[in-house]
């Protein structure tokens, strides 16, 4: 019997868009998919070993990031790739969230989400990113969101990645 270790990492990134009144949103576009970039997965392991020579991607540092350069995602990206046009905003209240637990998938989620507000990235949306600091700091991974739209005065636009392990 040939057994085969395997372990998936997906991701899920959401952009609610909302206007001033804030009722509902008007639109909502995912997309699956990112690139785990060498200095994320370096994060993850000194996480894993509790060795604190990286921040935490935790309520208090966490920071999700756009920008709207189109350039491909490659593994040794260190921040996002716009020149001007980009903006990170911290967590919302209560997240990241996670549940802990062994007994429902679930217990394998994880997710962000941070609000840009109405003076907040208002350009073309067109890569995001998950970072542990406000500016520099590491960043753990990268997605092209070409085709999410143009961001403008006037809207709050909400961005949430959810990654689950398998």
């Amino acid at each position: 019997m040939l057994v085969r270790d395997s372990g998936i990492w997906r991701a899920t990134w959401i952009v609610e868009k909302w206007r001033e009144d804030g009722v509902r949103p008007y639109e909502t576009r995912s997309a699956a998919g990112n690139l785990l970039v060498y200095g994320g997965a370096s994060a993850l392991w000194e996480q894993l070993l509790a060795s604190g020579a990286v921040t935490a991607f935790n309520a208090a540092n966490a920071h999700l990031g756009v920008g709207d350069s189109s350039a491909a995602a490659v593994n040794t990206q260190t921040d996002l790739q716009a020149v001007t046009n980009k903006a990170r905003r911290v967590m919302d209240g209560g997240y990241p969230a996670h549940t802990d637990g062994t007994g429902a998938a679930s217990n394998a989620d994880c997710e962000w989400r941070a609000t840009f507000g109405s003076g907040t990235a208002n350009f073309a949306w067109n890569e995001a990113g998950l970072f542990n600091a406000a500016s520099g700091g590491r960043m753990l991974n990268r997605k092209g969101l070409t085709g999410f739209g143009t961001k403008s005065a006037g809207q709050t636009w909400s961005l949430r990645l959810i990654v689950t392990l398998a």
